[in-house]
């Protein structure tokens, strides 16, 4: 087990939304190993996993690259916080739409990333957030 500390928390976020935003699919890929896992109820809602889970580049890039490519409008992603844990961080962002986002993103030994876990939340402008 490897704890997390804030530095690199937030270092990963601030990078990882960067990569997001820049719309390169390659750099947002360069985060994870080879053979990570992804799960997020958007991969069962768009047909491409029923159990909301893929595994491995080959199966995420054309989840991830549809949904750079589709976004209207264009995909941006604003970083609220970073949040350390053991071996994982979890990253909070407002993404398109002004959804409220927490991706849990599980580290191995070597601080590679190897699971990433997305949960949405409320319209960041409902009740006067936002």
């Amino acid at each position: 087990m490897v704890i997390i500390d804030s530095a690199f928390a937030r270092a990963f976020a601030s990078e990882w939304v960067a990569a997001w935003n820049s719309g390169d699919l390659e750099r947002v890929l360069s985060h994870y190993t080879d053979d990570f896992e992804m799960r997020s109820p958007l991969i069962a809602e768009r047909g491409f996993s029923p159990t909301g889970v893929l595994r491995g580049k080959d199966a995420i890039r054309p989840y991830w690259g549809g949904g750079i490519t589709a976004a209207k409008p264009p995909l941006h992603f604003e970083l609220i916080d970073a949040y350390a844990g053991v071996n994982t961080v979890a990253i909070h962002y407002r993404s398109v739409g002004r959804k409220y986002v927490v991706e849990v993103i599980e580290f191995d030994e070597q601080r590679r990333a190897i699971r990433g876990s997305a949960c949405y939340g409320a319209d960041a402008t409902e009740a006067g957030r936002g």
